[in-house]
């Protein structure tokens, strides 16, 4: 017998379908909106990058780590009767001990920020952790060096380690509400959507205890009758298109979409023009009564909010990459100075004007960055727009500059812009501001155009690695490569950042399209 199916099931069911279209076609509404000042005024406000409690909780994780092997390994010199030769095995064996430590800390939801800012209440699993990890630890040791420590000694550490752990705790916690208090750490919010629903929504988020989310404002297309200028407390700022100008000028982590979930055309056309930000975009759940399976949600307390898009190469995986970049930035320069200098030599030599030219691209969040680059251009020829692309035999080019470009080594300089932290190694290549094809402007050929900006733009990408760099002379040769870039931001790994960083100077032989 057929089960009857709620049609709420069927909008919500319709509405995850639509949305992975909408990933997968990249579709997009640009509009470009001034801002009133009002919203002006509290986007400033927000201008600063604020503390991502998840980056919070992992530098805590390391910090109990490494805290807890110095400890140990201190109580380790004195308690071994045979320190001489035993560092080694005794290294590994606290090392052991710790890391087991921090697992069981991490099973028992001692690492979650509503656990550390209640350090009282969670006391007694913290001490529970330690109790096993040093058991287990004690026993390591004593198989390890063949004569078990002292009781006195034994006891004396694990009192010191609890004693640690439970005075660190009090102390983050002390910090931890003081930083919420002050706007450090906290996820900010704009809730899209007016009326009774975001009013609900609100009221329901500030009961919860734990609540780490600031709402900066409230964007609603409807007018005052359908959706005050009030809601809960905050103030409507705009229009669902001035949305999109706020979210570029304020560090905005969160969306939150505030409307019924069978309101699906409405939801949709939403996430057409909102899906291209850096920022994750939420539906509040907490007004009906389906339930998707738990990964579907995120929670803030008990208020569930269902997750559509989230925020790419973000928190630990945006510090893995930066410490790709700087390390591997310096390892080619390191190997291409020569080529560097005897690049800016042969230009500073065959043609009079600077050495470096400098072009203002988009880079991360459609913000406005200078690159730099070899000149390669008379200078009196130069075009700092880029309107009119370079083609094969441009009389603007100098002989110097033409191979520069075939080869690439004009980008070179833009390694100092990965230093500046404006570029990656990889990822979409920065185009100029007012780069086109024929006469229209790159955004107006390809819907998802944007999306490529969620991400920092890179000195080498995906759809460079396959054949499409050089001149964008077609539409198709344009939404092609943000095709490419867009699948470059859905799959991002290090290791596909190495696999297109390596294989960059073997595909930088086809020469065939680069001017």
């Amino acid at each position: 017998m057929n089960q009857q199916r709620n049609p709420e099931d069927l909008d919500l069911e319709s509405l995850r379908r639509k949305v992975s279209e909408i990933r997968a076609r990249g579709e997009d509404v640009q509009t470009s909106t001034e801002l009133n000042p009002l919203a002006k005024q509290i986007a400033a406000q927000f201008s600063d990058s604020n503390y991502s409690p998840s980056m919070l909780i992992g530098q805590f994780r390391l910090f109990e780590l490494l805290s807890l092997l110095i400890i140990g390994l201190i109580a380790g010199y004195f308690l071994s009767p045979h320190p001489e030769g035993m560092f080694a095995a005794r290294f590994a064996v606290v090392a052991a001990g710790s890391a087991l430590t921090v697992l069981l800390l991490q099973v028992v939801d001692a690492y979650q920020i509503p656990s550390i800012r209640a350090a009282r209440r969670t006391a007694a699993r913290v001490l529970g952790a330690w109790f096993v990890g040093f058991g287990l630890m004690l026993a390591g040791l004593s198989l390890s060096e063949g004569v078990p420590p002292s009781i006195v000694g034994a006891l004396l550490w694990f009192v010191i380690g609890a004693v640690y752990l439970l005075a660190e705790r009090l102390l983050t916690a002390f910090a931890i509400r003081n930083w919420a208090r002050n706007g450090v750490m906290e996820r900010r919010a704009v809730i899209v959507g007016g009326g009774e629903p975001a009013k609900l929504f609100i009221r329901r988020l500030e009961e919860q205890p734990d609540n780490d989310i600031r709402i900066c404002g409230i964007f609603d297309d409807r007018g005052h009758d359908r959706s005050p200028t009030v809601v809960a407390g905050y103030p409507k700022l705009g229009t669902f298109a001035e949305l999109v100008e706020f979210a570029r000028l304020a560090r905005i982590d969160m969306l939150i979409i505030a409307l019924p979930p069978t309101a699906e055309a409405r939801i949709l056309q939403l996430l057409r023009k909102l899906w291209v930000l850096p920022v994750d975009i939420r539906l509040a759940a907490h007004a009906h009564r389906l339930r998707f399976r738990p990964r579907s949600y995120s929670h803030v307390g008990a208020v569930p909010m269902f997750d559509i898009f989230d925020k790419p190469i973000r928190d630990w995986d945006s510090v893995a990459k930066r410490a790709f970049d700087i390390t591997f930035t310096l390892i080619s320069i390191a190997l291409l100075w020569p080529i560097m200098l005897a690049a800016a030599a042969a230009v500073k030599f065959t043609s009079s004007g600077p050495v470096l030219f400098r072009q203002k691209r988009h880079g991360f969040n459609n913000e406005t960055i200078e690159v730099l680059k070899f000149r390669s251009m008379y200078t009196n020829m130069s075009d700092q727009t880029a309107v009119k692309a370079v083609t094969k035999g441009d009389p603007r080019v100098t002989p110097v500059g033409r191979f520069l470009r075939k080869s690439s080594i004009d980008e070179l300089p833009q390694l100092f812009n990965v230093l500046k932290g404006e570029l990656s190694l990889v990822g979409p290549r920065p185009h100029a501001v007012h780069a086109q094809t024929g006469e229209r402007k790159y955004v107006d050929v390809v819907e998802s155009y944007f999306a490529r900006h969620r991400v920092k733009p890179g000195v080498t990408g995906w759809a460079q690695i396959n054949g499409l760099r050089g001149e964008l002379d077609s539409d198709d040769k344009i939404r092609a490569r943000t095709q490419y870039d867009l699948d470059y931001i859905e799959t991002w790994s290090l290791l596909f950042d190495l696999k297109i960083l390596f294989l960059t100077p073997i595909r930088l032989l086809n020469t065939d399209n680069a001017y």
